[in-house]
C-alpha cells in the first residue's frame, strides 16, 4: 500500500484491530437474514509525511449511502458546539447579510440552521440522501454531493464563492485528502477562510482512543501534517485551536496561499514545536499503541463476562461508529450485551453491524432497568450520564471502556 497523501510505501503499522463491517451499516429486518461484509480494519503510518491511514477497501459511495444514519442534531452537547462556533466566527469575521457561508458534509443541518437564523445566506454539501433530507426539511440549501475541485469549480463558475467555508469531522473522511483540500483553495474568496475540525491524531494514541478507528475515517491526522498538506493544496494556516469535542480535536483556521491576509499565529508554530517534541516525527512513537488497545478489549471482556457470571444484566447506550468498532474488536455479542439504546429514530428497530446486537429507545432501557449501561460514546459521557440518571434509582451503574475501564458510581 501506497500513502494516499504522498506516495510512499507503507510498512510503519499502528494497530490492526482485525477486521469488520462499515461501522454505520446498521442492519434492518431484512439485511439481518443476510450475509454481511467485513473488511481488515488496519491503520499504518506513512513515514514520509506521518499520516495515519486505513487500507482502502471500500469506496466513499458505499460506506456514505442512502442508509447512512448518522445524525448531528441528536447530540445536545454537539449542537451547543455548533451554535457558539457559529456566535464566534460571525464576530470574528464580520459576517453580515451579504456574506456567503458554505458547509461541507453539512449532515443535518445541525449548524448552518444558525448561520441561517442571522440571515445569512448559506449552502451545504452534503453525499447522505438522509441527512440532506433532513437539512431541507429546516430550509437549508443542500447539495447531495461529494466535494472536491470538481465540483468547487462548477460553484465558483456560477458565483458561489464562499467568505466562510466550513468542515466539521469530514477531513479524515475523505478518501482523496488532496482533492479534498484543493477544493476549498478554488472555492474561497480571496480573502475568505476556512474552519476544519478533527480528532487530533495525538489525543487519539496518547488517550488510547482506537476505537475511533473504522472505515469511515480514511485518516488519522496531526497537526504538523494537515499543514503540511494544505500548503501543498494552495492552503495557509493561520491559526489552530483545540478543543475538547471527540476526546480532543483541532481546529484549524485556512486561508488561500495566493490572496489570504490573516496574520499567522503564534499558535500554528507552537503546536507543530509540541509534536516533533512528543516524538510524531518518529517511527518510535506509533509503536506500542497495540498493546494499550488490546488492554482495553481485554478489561472490558473481563468486566462484562464477570457480570454475566454474577447475573448482571447490561445494556448499552449510544449506538456510534466508535462503539461498533469496540464491539467487532472484542468480539461482544447480544448475550454479553443485550440491547443499545440510540435516540435516533433512524436507527432504532436496527441492529449494530457485526455484533447484531439490537437498538432499541430509551423507553426499553427504563422498562427493563438494566444494572449496568455501558455509554459507547465516552466523548458525551457528562452528557449521557446527566440524561439518563435516573437508572442510579434501581441502582444502575454506568460504564465507560475507552480509554480505560471506568464504573461510576
Amino acid at each position: 500500500m501506497n500513502c494516499r497523501n504522498c506516495n510512499a510505501e507503507l510498512s510503519l503499522k499502528l494497530i490492526d484491530l482485525g477486521s469488520s463491517p462499515p461501522s454505520n451499516a446498521y442492519l434492518n429486518g431484512q439485511t439481518l437474514h443476510c450475509s454481511e461484509r467485513w473488511f481488515p480494519l488496519k491503520v499504518l503510518v506513512c513515514e514520509s509525511c506521518w499520516l495515519a491511514q486505513t487500507e482502502e477497501y471500500s469506496s466513499a459511495e458505499e460506506l456514505f449511502n442512502d442508509e447512512y444514519a448518522y445524525f448531528s442534531s441528536f447530540s445536545d452537547s454537539w449542537l451547543a458546539h455548533a451554535e457558539h462556533y457559529v456566535t464566534t466566527m460571525v464576530e470574528r469575521f464580520g459576517l453580515t447579510h451579504k456574506s456567503h457561508v458554505i458547509e461541507v458534509a453539512s449532515n443535518d443541518g445541525y449548524l448552518l440552521q444558525y448561520i441561517k437564523q442571522r440571515g445569512i445566506a448559506c449552502m451545504g454539501i452534503e453525499p447522505t440522501a438522509g441527512t440532506a433530507a433532513a437539512a431541507r426539511i429546516k430550509r437549508i440549501e443542500t447539495l447531495e454531493e461529494f466535494f472536491g475541485v470538481s465540483l468547487a469549480n462548477k460553484l465558483k463558475d456560477q458565483g458561489k464563492q464562499a467568505d466562510l467555508m466550513i468542515a466539521n469531522n469530514v477531513l479524515a473522511h475523505v478518501p482523496n485528502i488532496n482533492d479534498f483540500s484543493a477544493g476549498f483553495s478554488v472555492l474561497l474568496k480571496p480573502q475568505g477562510a476556512a474552519t476544519f475540525e478533527f480528532p487530533h491524531l495525538m489525543q487519539l494514541i496518547e488517550q488510547n482512543q482506537f476505537d475511533t478507528i473504522y472505515h469511515e475515517h480514511f485518516s488519522y491526522l496531526s497537526f504538523t501534517t494537515v499543514v503540511w498538506i494544505f500548503s501543498a493544496n494552495g492552503l495557509s494556516v493561520f491559526d489552530v485551536e483545540e478543543l475538547d469535542t471527540h476526546g480532543g480535536s483541532l481546529r484549524v483556521f485556512a486561508q488561500r496561499k495566493d490572496t489570504g491576509m490573516h496574520p499567522i499565529r503564534k499558535k500554528v508554530q507552537e503546536l507543530i514545536n509540541r509534536e516533533i517534541a512528543a516524538g510524531m516525527n518518529r517511527a518510535e512513537y506509533y509503536i506500542g499503541f497495540q498493546d494499550h488497545a488490546n488492554r482495553v478489549k481485554n478489561d472490558f471482556l473481563f468486566f462484562l463476562l464477570d457480570a454475566k457470571r454474577r447475573g448482571k444484566s447490561v445494556a448499552a447506550y449510544g449506538a456510534a461508529a466508535k462503539g461498533n468498532t469496540l464491539m467487532n474488536y472484542a468480539g461482544i455479542r447480544p448475550d454479553l450485551v443485550s440491547y443499545v439504546v440510540d435516540r435516533n429514530p433512524a436507527k432504532q428497530g436496527k441492529s449494530m453491524p457485526g455484533s447484531r446486537i439490537p437498538i432499541v429507545n430509551e423507553e426499553h432501557l427504563y422498562k427493563q432497568k438494566p444494572d449496568y449501561v455501558v455509554i459507547l460514546p465516552w466523548n458525551l459521557r457528562a452528557e449521557v450520564m446527566q440524561q439518563l440518571k435516573y437508572i442510579i434509582d434501581w441502582g444502575g451503574r454506568f460504564v465507560t471502556a475507552v480509554p480505560h475501564l471506568e464504573i461510576t458510581p
